[in-house]
């Protein structure tokens, strides 16, 4: 019983620290969350108009998302992939210039209300926290490590699958 409580836990209490600008910590406590990966893998995805690259784990991840789609899946509002496993979200700090593009461009928010989006959704038990990144070779790393995840980044440095929004591979 004390195990399934202790995550929400973990997330709101890193995602705590993570705003009042102890991020260091908080990323260790929401990077520190044990998931389920026997073998890493990326899969790109391309969100046109914003500059920004989406990557997924090749586990979970479907091949091709429509835009609506993806803003629910980054929002916090769909759960789970359709393959059943859970929506991991990576995000990088929104003291990052990518992590403010996020922000702007996918959230329509600023850095401010994105933090403060975040806070109330987590404490009021409706989604994990984002697991919040200072460079985006962390990010990667972490996405291909995790099965179900899915993050932003400004550029892949590595190999990856590509996946679609929209039908659209331009940035």
């Amino acid at each position: 019983m004390m195990k399934k409580h202790m995550r929400p836990i973990a997330s709101l209490v890193g995602l705590f620290l993570l705003l009042v600008g102890s991020g260091a910590q908080a990323q260790t406590l929401l990077a520190a969350v044990p998931t389920d990966s026997s073998e890493g893998g990326l899969r790109l995805l391309y969100y046109q108009d914003a500059g920004l690259t989406v990557i997924g784990n090749v586990k979970g991840v479907p091949v091709e998302l429509k835009e609506n789609q993806l803003r629910a899946v980054l929002r916090g509002e769909r759960q789970r992939w359709s393959d059943g496993s859970k929506v991991i979200i990576a995000l990088m700090k929104t003291n990052t210039n990518v992590g403010l593009d996020t922000g702007k461009k996918i959230f329509n928010m600023t850095a401010h209300e994105l933090n403060k989006y975040w806070l109330a959704l987590v404490f009021q038990g409706k989604a994990d926290a984002p697991n919040f990144f200072n460079t985006e070779t962390e990010l990667e790393s972490f996405v291909a490590q995790t099965q179900g995840a899915i993050g932003v980044l400004s550029q892949l440095s590595g190999a990856a699958k590509t996946v679609l929004v929209d039908g659209k591979r331009s940035l």
